[in-house]
């Protein structure tokens, strides 16, 4: 099966969790400290598919409402 994330993506996720650790993570237009892991990811993940890195599309708010739906009705 191929890779969904390119290695690239993956080592840039990476970088953006170290600067999350160490407290100099910023947000975009705001400014403030990102304190959420999971801002931390998306961001490292945005700033991948701006380079033009292999990271699949965002699914939006619609789709992942139904895809979560259909999962509860499976079991």
């Amino acid at each position: 099966m191929a890779r969904k994330y390119s290695r690239r993506a993956q080592s840039s996720v990476e970088r953006v969790m170290k600067k999350r650790k160490a407290g100099t993570l910023k947000s975009g237009r705001s400014g403030r400290k990102v304190k959420s892991r999971r801002q931390a990811i998306a961001i490292g993940l945005s700033e991948a598919r701006a380079a033009g890195q292999k990271v699949p599309r965002k699914t939006t708010g619609r789709k992942a409402a139904k895809k979560s739906k259909r999962r509860s009705h499976k079991k």
